[in-house]
């Protein structure tokens, strides 16, 4: 996938934006940020290191673990939390389909939960 389909795929979950939270005059790298709209919370963040297009997912610990075993372009994520977010190597062996479905899982692991009355 490259970074637009990541973009298209990613906003049509439902309630959801790009955004851009680092200037890029500053000479950040520039992170392109899926979030949700009612919470905020960032649910996948893709930015390019050492010349590859890399994405990184929230995904439940024992998940991102397996992840990490089966695939060699997926990592411990660079800058979040390493037991619940991944970075992925876009490109590399994680087929199509199963980066979609990380996107997916990443999107329902933040996004708000019904309150039960």
């Amino acid at each position: 996938m490259t970074k637009e389909e990541i973009i298209e795929f990613g906003l049509s979950l439902g309630a959801t934006y790009l955004d851009f939270p680092f200037s890029q005059n500053s000479g950040a790298i520039d992170y392109a940020v899926l979030r949700h709209l009612k919470n905020k919370k960032i649910f996948a963040i893709i930015y390019e290191r050492n010349e590859n297009l890399i994405v990184a997912l929230k995904q439940n610990p024992e998940i991102s673990q397996e992840l990490r075993e089966f695939f060699v372009d997926v990592t411990p994520a660079f800058h979040m939390n390493k037991a619940h977010w991944n970075d992925i190597r876009l490109g590399g062996d994680v087929p199509d389909d199963i980066l979609q479905n990380m996107i997916e899982n990443s999107y329902d692991l933040i996004k708000p939960k019904r309150k039960v009355k």
